[in-house]
């Protein structure tokens, strides 16, 4: 199993990393036909995502944003792929929001 972890930092606050986390769900739910369920936290958010082959969660708070995956087998093999375009998705989302991103 390939696992995925991305972490951005940002200086959004968490009012608007949870906006910015509604973006992310609604696109993650449309472009890839994620399954996500959004717990909202005193200080930090989880959004937890899955579909066939794919599952993770998504954790926020006002200074970061990161992401955790594990690939099943067969998207196993595109890891690499997989992994650049989730960076790019967020890294825009970020950019858009106005945060600063940074590794």
């Amino acid at each position: 199993m390939a696992h995925i972890h991305i972490e951005r930092k940002h200086q959004l606050g968490l009012a608007q990393a949870r906006q910015t986390a509604a973006l992310w769900v609604a696109d993650a739910e449309h472009r890839f036909d994620m399954r996500c369920s959004y717990e909202a936290g005193d200080q930090a958010d989880q959004v937890r995502f899955s579909r066939s082959g794919v599952n993770g969660v998504l954790t926020l708070d006002g200074e970061h944003f990161a992401v955790e995956a594990k690939l099943g087998f067969l998207l196993g093999a595109f890891k690499d792929r997989i992994e650049q375009e989730v960076q790019k998705n967020l890294d825009l989302l970020l950019e858009q929001a106005g945060g600063k991103t940074a590794t």
